[in-house]
């Protein structure tokens, strides 16, 4: 790093500080600190979602996967699909409902218990997924570029990790959903510019395109693996990858809070048709780049230690001067909006469907205060989980896709059959999130148990069942969940009374009223259908291309 990188980084840091100041001023009550007072344009909506979702884990877990395995993981980015149907089919009943929260929305469509069960599912999500992911990839970002950073006796990957927690966690704390929302514009513009010149300058240097394709063979450019791939297997792709899709792109509270934010239905819609176009640039901002950095490693080049460091090693490898401080820009953009928006998100669904559910009488200041404490409290069991994480896959994207297949599916079946079917009651929800967190969080155990040994495939009894059902692949597991669950929800909803019409009243497709009809007609028009249609388009694309 020289100091024109220096240079570059710090005034990054400093558009970003501007920009937190001036959201985080009068954010004096909790539909401001939360939902950004719900005047959010659909420019800083989709941008919100796209940053929030691109985060470390894609920069070192996604690129790593390139490195790895090719296009296989590019199923899950073209998931922009999933977000158009949460821009049609789930943002009006969201919206409309003026629900704060993910859990909240439960309670209203079942019962209370519901919105209980699915924030501390939601809470523990995150210190698995979000939080120590994130935190790891960071902690592996700063490591590789920095190495000789320390303090505190920590060496560079911890202190680059809890650098990034504490500078994001004071903006975020700070200033809530708005300040959140508007870093998360800029951040964007950055992570895209600094990216795809990565990607140009490693497609100059490995000698373009067509050398790309040569050096990787067919194998690494076919989104279609075998149905006996021990890890991406094409049936296990085609039908789980979109129920942990639909899961995190249209009932994750994380996710779905930057449309709750929209100034009205129209703009949570638009933004999230802006964001699905924004969805499919990770292909070429983090697969390609990974596969780049193992072409390269294999011409000699460079030097690829280990997959998940193929785009840090790009960056301090490849980059130029002060090109170099521009990308690093990019990484912190990608580390500090994941993290914002996880902050914030801790904090909303803690303080809304839990602390207030206890205490209705507390302060909108108090709500506040307790929010900002939750979020450290979850941050700090994420770093703890850290060490565990490699019992469960040597690659943090692999890790991250296994780990959410355990964990989306009771509440996809929930969400979405809860929506379209107005028989299931409150009964068949809570048995469903209960039973199906139980199954998932019994697999987790098993698989990082399998991990602990040193020879697991040699082990009998009790614990070679423990070893096989740990061990079962992650995206057949999520399918068996997904019919568990489902199941589960409709004989319990069939053997208890069915819930009150009234309570469901705008809550199911079957129950929407006339004037919540005409609501949802108004809220749209022909370039929402065109631009949905582009969309469709190009993910159809995308498939008809990378086939080996």
């Amino acid at each position: 790093m020289t100091w024109l990188d220096w240079v570059v980084i710090l005034a990054y840091f400093a558009g970003v500080a501007g920009v937190a100041w001036w959201a985080s001023r009068r954010q004096d009550t909790a539909e401001k600190y939360f939902l950004a007072g719900r005047n959010v344009g659909w420019f800083a909506v989709g941008a919100s979602l796209f940053a929030s979702n691109i985060g470390s884990e894609h920069l070192v877990g996604l690129a790593g996967s390139g490195a790895k395995s090719g296009v296989a993981m590019a199923h899950y980015e073209l998931h922009a699909w999933c977000l158009l149907v949460l821009a049609w089919v789930l943002v009006p009943f969201y919206y409309r409902s003026g629900v704060f929260t993910m859990p909240e929305f439960l309670e209203r469509r079942f019962n209370p218990t519901a919105r209980w069960i699915l924030s501390l599912v939601s809470l523990v999500a995150y210190v698995f997924t979000k939080v120590s992911v994130t935190v790891y990839a960071g902690g592996v970002v700063i490591a590789t570029l920095m190495p000789e950073l320390s303090l505190f006796g920590l060496d560079s990957f911890w202190t680059g990790a809890v650098a990034v927690v504490l500078i994001t966690g004071v903006y975020t704390m700070a200033g809530g959903l708005r300040a959140v929302v508007y870093t998360d514009a800029l951040q964007t513009l950055v992570l895209i510019v600094g990216s795809l010149s990565l990607t140009v300058i490693g497609l100059s240097k490995l000698g373009g395109w067509q050398e790309l394709r040569a050096t990787c063979g067919s194998q690494m450019f076919n989104l279609w693996r075998p149905a006996s791939d021990p890890e991406f297997p094409w049936p296990g792709m085609l039908f789980a990858a979109p129920i942990v899709g639909l899961w995190y792109w249209c009932t994750d509270q994380y996710i779905v809070q930057r449309t709750l934010a929209a100034r009205n239905l129209t703009i949570a819609r638009r933004g999230a048709i802006f964001g699905s176009y924004l969805k499919l640039t990770p292909v070429f901002l983090f697969i390609i780049p990974g596969m780049i950095a193992y072409a390269l490693n294999q011409k000699g080049l460079i030097t690829l230690s280990k997959p998940d460091q193929a785009f840090p090693e790009l960056v301090a490898q490849l980059l130029p001067s002060g090109v170099r401080g521009l990308v690093v820009g990019g990484l912190l953009a990608a580390l500090m909006s994941s993290l914002s928006g996880l902050f914030n998100s801790c904090s909303t669904l803690f303080t809304v469907d839990i602390y207030r559910k206890y205490r209705p009488a507390a302060s909108e200041r108090e709500l506040v205060r307790v929010g900002r404490t939750a979020t450290a409290v979850v941050v700090l069991l994420g770093l703890l989980w850290i060490p565990a994480m490699k019992l469960v896959s040597g690659a943090l994207y692999e890790y991250l896709q296994s780990v959410q297949a355990y964990l989306a599916p009771p509440m996809t079946a929930v969400f979405f059959m809860g929506v379209f079917w107005k028989r299931l009651n409150g009964a068949g929800a809570v048995t469903a999130l209960v039973s199906g967190f139980v199954v998932g969080m019994a697999k987790l155990a098993c698989q990082v148990y399998a991990g602990m040994l040193p020879d697991a495939a040699q082990v009998s009894g009790l614990a070679g069942v423990l070893v096989g059902f740990g061990t079962i692949n992650f995206l057949k597991f999520c399918v068996f969940l997904f019919l568990f669950c489902a199941v589960v929800l409709t004989v319990v909803s069939l053997l208890t009374p069915p819930p009150d019409p009234r309570r469901i009243e705008n809550l199911t497709y079957a129950t929407v009223t006339g004037e919540g009809r005409q609501e949802i007609r108004a809220s749209w028009n022909r370039w929402d259908v065109l631009h949905t249609v582009v969309v469709l388009g190009l993910i159809l694309c995308a498939y008809l291309y990378f086939t080996g």
